[in-house]
């Protein structure tokens, strides 16, 4: 029963924001606001996490739910200490108070939390390196694509480089320290439900 209220608050407010994300402060419905929204890993994280929690109320013996909601947390994990570890210390003082107001304060905190705490506390059932390493596959896509986002894609359709991965071309060693950082989350996930 916990576990389902767990998973049922993650959904609702994660739904509740990505909506919300599309209207204007007038109210107004607006495509294009949603849209730059959902470019974030943080959104991408949490409606992945979102919906494999939402699942797991349904269905929480599936094998496949299953993985797909260690996926999820996984994910936000990766979104909630980068937000602590780099992005707060790269904008500086007050950095990581303007992270962690309005929605984002659930996004970037207290989502992953509930996810880490229903996955690691009420959904333990073994796993192996090999499967752990689907956890992985959110940064390991995301990168590239945000690689081809910021620099190669026609102009028109170019990101800034909003997480400032990229800054002074230090890409290669930044997409590095976040797959090294998410296999070592990864593992940290595995040694809990193995315990």
């Amino acid at each position: 029963m916990a576990d389902m209220v767990l998973n049922a608050s993650i959904f609702l407010v994660t739904f509740a924001i990505v909506v919300f994300r599309f209207f204007r402060r007038d109210r107004r419905w607006d495509i294009q606001r949603g849209k730059y929204a959902l470019r974030f890993f943080t959104s991408q994280s949490n409606i992945l996490c979102a919906a494999a929690a939402l699942l797991m109320c349904f269905f929480p013996q599936n094998r496949f739910v299953w993985l797909l909601k260690y996926t999820g947390t996984a994910a936000v994990t990766v979104t909630m200490l980068t937000v602590f570890l780099f992005l707060a210390p790269s904008i500086g003082k007050g950095g990581l108070r303007q992270l962690l107001k309005g929605s984002d304060l659930f996004l970037h905190l207290i989502a992953p939390l509930l996810a880490l705490v229903s996955f690691c506390v009420f959904e333990k059932r073994g796993m192996s390196f090999a499967l752990s390493l689907a956890g992985m596959l959110p940064v390991v896509l995301y990168g590239p694509w945000y690689l081809y986002k910021i620099l190669y894609a026609p102009e028109e359709k170019r990101w800034d480089d909003f997480y400032g991965f990229n800054k002074g071309g230090r890409w290669p060693v930044t997409f590095a320290m976040m797959t090294v950082g998410t296999f070592l989350i990864c593992m940290g996930l595995l040694a809990l439900q193995n315990r």
